[in-house]
């Protein structure tokens, strides 16, 4: 008989390669969770992303439990003390269960001798939980994220900063896009009902949330390209392109292809290029363009450079979803809080500036260009594309449904989408 993974232990080597090696989770999980059952992965991704969500309040935790920190090779059992607490406190594991799988874990990252170490402090805590709670929740590290961007988020947003910091902080909602092609969203909605499933309507017209996160495959019609997993803020990327029938699309930065495939679906006899720098992530472009059963030329390019794979080719529309913080999508991927740099901000915004100089000329006179973002930052956002209005004579910025004249931010809401910044201009 098989024996069981010790997902604790396992937890703990995944965060450590991320908090002490600067690895993404989102890179390293899927990878962990291939030999896991359903369950499993499923718990394995809760343990890290929740540990990642948490970290400045386990690591205090840690400090008013322990005289010295576990160092050097014993690094790794600090994070599995992480993943106990982590449990304790956020999940539906019984404390038992998850003590002792906890203390197992020791065992199977080979600190057998460390194990009583483990069981005591996690028994601490259990004893003095609420009033090391009380002490640990002070001053700014009851937020959950770094200073440097907190301070950020301040500056820029002085009356929405802690609405941002709260709604990181949630577990993300399950949005679906309902596959126009196939079904209406109510005609869909009713399939899902009938299996006792609920979800709720968003206001982008093939937008639904539901009320409970679920497997893909416990989706009807998942694998016949019915439906797709997709926020509610990246769905209304395609829907400001409008892109229309026997329009020539440009989809640039397009990996993992959830824009790709959206373009498709509102407009099927579109000639759609899908573009991205990251060659391993192209593939997952293809995977969906095959569930799907839709077609589109998709090349490895560097954005900057788009005469080495579109020579001098015009587009009649463009979607930019252009690299940057990802400040907006924290609560999907709370490890961004602890991998990005306050030094990174200047670093990207300075990558958006030279992409868009580059493929603007790409855009036929009396073209569409969306430039999106799924940051709240302004220097990548608002900043950037007013800079770009300044500099071009021939761009117009239309002004969307609740935004400014040069773009509309969107912030990151418990039950709404991710925080996401789009702009459309038009060409002259």
């Amino acid at each position: 008989m098989k024996k069981a993974t010790n997902l604790r232990s396992l937890a703990a080597q995944l965060i450590e390669r991320v908090v002490d090696k600067g690895e993404s989770l989102s890179a390293i999980l899927p990878g962990a969770q291939k030999t896991l059952a359903d369950k499993d992965g499923a718990l394995l991704q809760e343990l890290c992303f929740g540990v990642m969500r948490t970290l400045p309040q386990l690591e205090a935790l840690i400090g008013k439990l322990m005289e010295r920190p576990l160092t050097g090779k014993q690094r790794v059992l600090h994070y599995l003390i992480m993943v106990g607490l982590y449990q304790v406190l956020y999940t539906r594991v019984p404390a038992h269960a998850a003590l002792a799988e906890t203390v197992a874990g020791a065992e199977v990252l080979k600190r057998a001798n460390l194990k009583g170490l483990i069981n005591g402090v996690l028994r601490q805590f259990q004893r003095q939980q609420e009033t090391l709670i009380a002490e640990v929740d002070q001053g700014s590290q009851r937020y959950w994220h770094p200073g440097w961007l907190l301070k950020r988020l301040q500056a820029a947003w002085p009356e929405q900063w802690q609405q941002i910091v709260e709604a990181n902080n949630q577990r993300p909602p399950m949005w679906l896009r309902v596959n126009r092609q196939h079904h209406s969203r109510e005609a869909w909605l009713a399939l899902l009902q009938a299996e006792e499933k609920a979800a709720f309507t968003g206001d982008a017209p093939d937008a639904l949330r539901l009320e409970s996160p679920a497997l893909v495959s416990q989706l009807p019609g998942f694998d016949h390209g019915w439906v797709t997993v997709q926020d509610l803020s990246a769905q209304r990327c395609a829907l400001l392109l409008e892109p229309q029938d026997n329009e020539s699309i440009l989809d640039l930065c397009a990996a993992p292809g959830g824009k790709t495939t959206h373009i498709l679906e509102i407009a099927p006899k579109a000639n759609v290029l899908a573009v991205d720098i990251d060659e391993q992530r192209l593939s997952r472009v293809h995977e969906n363009l095959q569930r799907l059963g839709m077609q589109a030329e998709v090349r490895q390019g560097d954005g900057r450079k788009p005469e080495e794979w579109c020579g001098e080719q015009q587009f009649d529309r463009i979607l930019l979803d252009a690299p940057c913080s990802a400040t907006g999508v924290i609560r999907r991927h709370p490890d961004i809080k602890w991998l990005r740099r306050d030094r990174d901000i200047a670093e990207l915004a300075s990558l958006q500036r030279e992409i868009l100089q580059a493929v603007w000329p790409r855009l036929k006179s009396g073209g569409t260009m969306i430039y999106a973002t799924c940051s709240i930052l302004p220097e990548e956002n608002h900043q950037q594309i007013a800079a770009f209005l300044a500099e071009h004579d021939d761009a117009i910025a239309e002004k969307l449904p609740q935004g400014e004249i040069n773009g509309w931010q969107v912030f990151p809401s418990v039950d709404d989408g991710d925080g996401f910044f789009y702009a459309k201009l038009m060409k002259k």
